[in-house]
């Protein structure tokens, strides 16, 4: 089992930047899928950047070019360089790590752009 937990969110204005991290407790050997997703009131939960095992990485297309996934050098945490933040972003963000027996998900951390 991996267990996570996010943290970095916050209120920012427009334009303004905020990285999230997420740390990985547990099985972390078994991770070969991180992600992060986001869930705006009112709204879905939604696919926002991935990274797989080979370092490959996958943007939903509103945050590609502000937005950057990355892993610790520890390897047992996540990372989301998020800039030029806009209003839109504004959401509950989560990580996510799947392994060959399951996702596990954080509990989530709060972003607000707002002026």
């Amino acid at each position: 089992q991996v267990q996570l937990v996010e943290s970095g969110g916050g209120l920012v204005q427009p334009g303004g930047s905020l990285r999230l991290s997420c740390a990985a407790s547990g099985s972390i050997y078994s991770i070969n899928h991180w992600a992060w997703y986001r869930q705006a009131p009112g709204q879905e939960r939604e696919f926002v950047a991935g990274l797989i095992a080979n370092g490959s990485t996958k943007y939903v297309d509103s945050v590609k070019g502000r937005f950057t996934i990355s892993r610790g050098a520890a390897r047992n945490n996540l990372y989301l360089q998020m800039n030029s933040l806009l209003p839109e972003d504004t959401a509950v963000y989560y990580c996510k790590a799947i392994t060959a027996w399951g996702a596990s998900w954080g509990q989530g951390t709060q972003v607000t752009v707002s002026s």
